[in-house]
């Protein structure tokens, strides 16, 4: 599941975007507006991967996947 990659992209883009708003002047606090909105898309991917336990017959490829190294 790619939920963690989702989150790290999302913090690295938020603090890029909080880090460009200090050096501007850090006036109005615009970066609440790409967090907020991402932020809703985030939860809702996070909703999405935890809600249900992962079942047997998705485990079973995962496994199969590093043995041919």
């Amino acid at each position: 599941r790619d939920f963690a990659s989702h989150l790290m992209v999302y913090l690295a883009v938020n603090a890029l975007l909080v880090v460009v708003w200090a050096m501007s002047g850090a006036s109005y606090f615009w970066p609440i507006w790409p967090i907020a909105g991402w932020g809703i898309g985030l939860a809702m991917h996070a909703f999405e991967t935890y809600r249900k336990p992962i079942s047997e017959e998705a485990i079973q490829p995962e496994m199969g996947k590093g043995s041919d190294l």
